[in-house]
């Protein structure tokens, strides 16, 4: 697997430009994590939830294990302690409703999408269960909708990730073969999904997933952030 991601400092220099690049007509986003950080969003979500459900405030790194399990599909119950449904309901409302102003824009990630528009086109698909509009609607406020032909939420789909359905479905809509389709996500089941579609994959360092845990599924590339990626695409 190709090493792509350099050490970072003041003197920071640009991805080696002598990489074999990818030649892709379509370039599917994922966007917690990859297009905008949550962070806060899931740290204000888990406290929430948790001083709701009489409890103490969590730790950091049990706040930001909760998102990681959720969408692994794998239980919460000996980190929440309390009725797992209660706490998901509370959870989950409070995580929808404050994400327009607890998440923000990777930095330069504007820049970034706009020379990959040149390039490719651009779809976001999300496993946030909002409606399309409500979304559509964020990314209008962050100024990041005009760079999306094409955006699928959870409700728009039966299955989640690492499901290939939502690919499948926005390459349909863009109508973009498999082959020339490159997937773009900071966790596994991002990877998985395009693995399984038999798209190309490329994982970012932005979000809650460790360089290992992202390198055992064997990306073609594993980016320190999205921003980095006009310089890997023909």
């Amino acid at each position: 697997m190709k090493e792509t991601t350099p050490k970072h400092n003041a003197n920071t220099e640009l991805p080696n430009m002598n990489e074999t690049k990818l030649k892709v007509k379509a370039i599917l986003f994922d966007l917690d994590g990859t297009i905008v950080d949550s962070r806060d969003a899931y740290l204000e979500a888990a406290r929430t939830a948790f001083q709701a459900t009489g409890q103490k405030p969590p730790t950091c790194q049990t706040a930001l294990q909760i998102p990681k399990r959720l969408e692994q599909n794998q239980p919460i119950g000996d980190l929440t302690k309390t009725n797992t449904q209660q706490f998901l309901n509370i959870y989950l409302k409070t995580f929808y409703a404050i994400t327009e102003v607890k998440t923000k824009p990777i930095p330069n990630i504007h820049i970034a999408l706009k020379t990959l528009q040149q390039k490719a086109k651009l779809a976001l698909i999300t496993m946030r269960n909002v409606p399309n509009a409500k979304l559509t609607k964020e990314l209008q406020h962050f100024r990041l909708a005009q760079f999306f032909t094409h955006i699928i939420t959870a409700q728009d789909t039966h299955k989640p990730k690492p499901s290939p359905e939502a690919l499948i479905k926005a390459l349909k809509a863009v109508d973009v073969q498999i082959c020339d389709c490159l997937i773009v996500g900071d966790s596994p089941s991002d990877i998985k999904a395009g693995k399984t579609a038999g798209t190309k994959t490329a994982a970012v360092l932005s979000g809650l997933y460790t360089r290992q845990e992202l390198a055992k599924l064997n990306p073609d590339l594993i980016l320190k952030d999205a921003t980095q990626l006009p310089h890997y695409i023909e």
